[in-house]
């Protein structure tokens, strides 16, 4: 079973903590319009920096992608370049 697009706070569109970048990933939105509506949200009524820390909270980061060695199956950091179990030198296929 499939979960799904899921909500997650940015790692590469960020400029504060990755919330806007994240939404605009999400939503399938460039980041820059998200950052502009949510400073609207902040001049209104200062709304905007309550939520933002709200959603720092409450949106997990996105999670760090691995690889996976062809030689022994072990699980390792993405910027890994050889595996920490083998010392098989890995490939550029990320797993999630």
């Amino acid at each position: 079973m499939e979960t799904g697009k899921q909500l997650y706070r940015s790692r590469r569109n960020r400029i504060i903590a990755g919330i806007c970048g994240g939404i605009g990933e999400y939503l399938g939105v460039d980041p820059t319009v998200i950052r502009l509506l949510w400073v609207l949200f902040v001049f209104a009524g200062g709304a905007g920096v309550l939520a933002y820390i709200v959603a720092y909270f409450i949106i997990p980061e996105r999670p760090r992608p691995m690889k996976q060695c062809s030689n022994c199956g072990t699980i390792n950091p993405m910027d890994s370049l050889y595996c920490q179990k083998c010392g098989e030198r890995l490939t550029d296929e990320e797993i999630e």
